[in-house]
């Protein structure tokens, strides 16, 4: 099992990331909490791992933090909950404030994160109420083709993420300024989604 990678970060094309260790390029799917906080391509990166094996898969996920890790991997084990849906959740809240949310018990909060209905959020609540309390408060392989420009990049993130097209289209075009990367696109349409 993989469970820390260090070497060169290639290439950014959320919610992908390429890093090149000891010869070999690994492609990691990672949440836009931690893209947002990666180095420039080109820079050395040291990111923690979750290695998932399936039927007919294998992923590689990485993350900065080890809180991140920790919630990406107990969110899984929530009934419905797999490793996208993980993901969204990573992108669109802090460890910190998903805790109080879980702690707070709010559900309708919850379930303005992509692919979270209000079973799924009831489920969370009661699953994670325990462990997110102490536990995070102390604390399809390839890489897409990147999009020609960063609002293009900023939209199939987001569909990456779980929303659907049009909603994604919508979610960049409102979010989207003139000079704005596509990391501050979709952070920009995060927060808007989630009413912040």
């Amino acid at each position: 099992m993989i469970g820390r990678l260090r070497g060169i970060l290639i290439a950014k094309h959320p919610p992908w990331v390429l890093v090149e260790a000891g010869g070999v390029g690994y492609e990691l799917e990672v949440p836009m909490s931690t893209m947002y906080d990666l180095p420039d391509a080109g820079k050395e990166v040291v990111l923690l791992t979750h290695y998932a094996h399936k039927e007919d898969t294998v992923a590689l996920y990485g993350f900065l933090r080890e809180d991140e890790r920790g919630l990406f991997r107990d969110l899984q084990k929530v009934s419905g909950i797999g490793a996208r849906i993980a993901l969204a959740v990573l992108s669109g809240t802090s460890t910190s404030e998903f805790a109080r949310l879980v702690q707070a018990g709010d559900v309708a909060a919850l379930t303005r994160i992509p692919g979270i209905g209000k079973k799924t959020a009831e489920r969370i609540v009661v699953e994670l109420r325990d462990r997110v309390g102490h536990a995070i408060v102390a604390a399809s392989p390839g890489v897409a083709a990147a999009p020609r420009d960063a609002r293009g990049e900023a939209e199939a993130a987001l569909q990456q993420l779980g929303y659907k097209p049009a909603e994604a289209q919508r979610l960049a075009a409102a979010a989207a300024a003139d000079g704005d990367d596509a990391e501050t696109i979709i952070r920009k349409a995060l927060r808007a989604a989630l009413g912040r």
